[in-house]
């Protein structure tokens, strides 16, 4: 992982000074609430329903142990002792007294960490797979080209105060685990005939109150050239973005109000004053970075597949874990885990200072001291010895990281809604958990197979509701709190926005409603066909036809 150098923890620790100051000034009345708010948003502090919430920023979401063990004396000593892994692979602290945030960020400053960038009007944190490095369908490890990213983003004068937020992603791998094409910029690791390396640019998608699914305007961008085209785009999007309306902020508005071709000359001209300009990436550069991506010290190991499906058959619930949350690994004789962050009863994402103390232990132990974060709310073990991973699953269940859940359809993607969230209109946690309390029998769960469900307690969608395959919307009826629920979304390649089905449901019968609709795919599906196959091929009729007949 990264390492930062004495100018990165210079700007650090004069970023925590300064902010320390603009803290105390307005606690004692010297700045008024609108003076504070552009200061407190530049570092990730927002005031939520209860308390302010605090957004811990987590390069492409990786994490040493020592940094996860900083986190667990944050949420013990500042808050209620957890924390909250977002959907942008950061961390949030949701109850944090004000007068102890500037002491919170100079803690993190010792841990080379920091809040920098994680709201306002700017560059957000860069996001990618959380399997980068390791997975056996990647074509580059993305997170060199992360880093090149943040370093070039953070501070940058110019997208300091962008029309609206901007956040990016990137993909190195055949399947796309970074939901590139619903990102401001999404970009794909490519080869072109001579095998020379470039990214696929996409750009302009995103969710929120007008969601809609990214334009490929480049389909062949030579890396040496990232950073220059990046900064063409921004710089059309900085001055033709509109800035009357913030519903109408973001670059998919004027992508879509320009059409994609259209934008994409404006980005061409722009980018004419700036190709192999100052920004123009070397070989040295990128060497540079990628140094601190280096592979592990691995062992020259050999698959242990016949040890492993013997533990199987004497150990079932061993044998569904490792089905559901042991990812392949590049490396032979080794694995990558997702510790499922989705028990029953606890809201989807969250995790205590014990667990995070204790995951670092784990990480120390058996992963190289490194750890990962999802945009699916979990967290990631990328480098475990097929040899330690009946062992390890023993910790696990210990821990409360074990559930075979990941991919199915109590793994939600939840947001957390109006439990804390001061724009929600209604509540995201305790409709996640009537729901997996609904599906506990793991045998359906399992039957059922890869489902998406995601929840948002409002319309900007946090939850990411519009690609789940079933979303749940959280919306405000004359005061009560009702859910819309929509089908057919998809982050993954070639993703689509899920249709809405109908009418909102009132809050206690929406495990009723998720029931119904499993039911009809249950019923309508081919053999191992997934629920978005089964949805793309029989359409939303059949699901309509049920869900409202059952309830109306």
């Amino acid at each position: 992982m990264y390492v930062y150098d004495e100018y990165d923890q210079r700007i650090i620790e004069d970023r925590v000074k300064q902010f320390r100051d603009q803290t105390r000034r307005y606690l004692a009345g010297e700045l008024s609430g609108e003076e504070f708010r552009p200061l407190r948003l530049q570092n990730g502090l927002y005031i939520q329903r209860y308390a302010p919430m605090l957004r811990i920023a987590v390069p492409y979401g990786l994490l040493g142990s020592h940094q996860l063990r900083k986190l667990a004396h944050i949420a013990r000593h500042y808050d209620k002792g957890y924390a909250h892994i977002s959907t942008r692979q950061n961390v949030q602290f949701n109850w944090p007294d004000l007068e102890d945030v500037p002491e919170i960020l100079a803690e993190l400053a010792t841990v080379q960490m920091h809040a920098i960038q994680t709201s306002g009007n700017c560059i957000r944190n860069t996001t990618t797979d959380q399997f980068a490095g390791v997975a056996k369908d990647e074509l580059i490890d993305p997170r060199p080209w992360c880093e090149i990213i943040r370093q070039w983003s953070t501070f940058h004068p110019e997208f300091a105060h962008l029309p609206r937020k901007f956040k990016i992603a990137v993909n190195g791998a055949v399947s796309d685990r970074a939901a590139i094409e619903v990102h401001d910029i999404g970009l794909e690791a490519v080869r072109n005939d001579a095998g020379e390396l470039g990214f696929r640019v996409s750009v302009g998608g995103g969710l929120g109150r007008t969601p809609i699914v990214g334009s490929f305007i480049n389909e062949f961008l030579p890396w040496q050239h990232l950073l220059t085209y990046l900064e063409a785009i921004l710089r059309v999007y900085n001055r033709y973005g509109r800035r009357d309306n913030k519903f109408k902020a973001r670059i998919k508005i004027l992508v879509k109000a320009l059409t994609p071709e259209v934008f994409a000359e404006r980005v061409a001209a722009e980018w004419a004053h700036l190709k192999d300009g100052p920004t123009t990436l070397t070989e040295a550069e990128v060497a540079r970075v990628s140094a601190f991506f280096v592979e592990p010290a691995y062992e020259a190991l050999e698959d242990q597949d016949a040890a492993l499906q013997a533990l199987d058959a004497e150990h079932p619930g061993f044998a569904r874990w490792r089905t559901r949350n042991v990812f392949a690994h590049k490396k032979p004789g080794y694995a990558a885990v997702t510790l499922s962050l989705k028990p029953t009863g606890t809201a989807p994402g969250d995790i205590t200072d014990k667990q995070f103390d204790a995951l670092a232990d784990l990480a120390d132990r058996y992963c190289f001291g490194e750890v990962r974060t999802s945009h699916n709310q979990n967290i990631i073990l990328a480098d475990i010895r097929q040899s330690d991973l009946f062992t390890l699953w023993g910790e696990l269940r210990e821990l409360g990281f074990a559930t075979p859940n990941i991919g199915l359809l109590s793994d939600i993607i939840c947001c957390p809604g109006g439990d804390f969230c001061s724009l929600a209109n209604a509540k995201s946690i305790p409709i996640a958990e009537a729901i997996q309390r609904r599906f506990e029998d793991l045998d359906y769960l399992f039957d059922i197979g890869d489902i998406d469900l995601n929840i948002s307690g409002c319309m900007n969608a946090c939850g990411h509701h519009h690609v789940g395959h079933i979303g749940i919307l959280g919306v405000d009826k004359k005061g009560e709190e009702f859910y819309q629920v929509s089908l057919g979304g998809s982050a993954s390649r070639n993703a689509s926005l899920g249709q809405i089905l109908g009418p909102s449901f009132a809050q206690d019968v929406m495990p009723d409603v998720i029931s119904k609709i499993i039911d009809v795919y249950v019923e309508s599906r081919e053999e191992d066909e997934p629920f978005i196959d089964t949805y793309r091929r029989i359409g939303i009729a059949p699901f309509k036809e049920r869900v409202y007949a059952a309830n109306h």
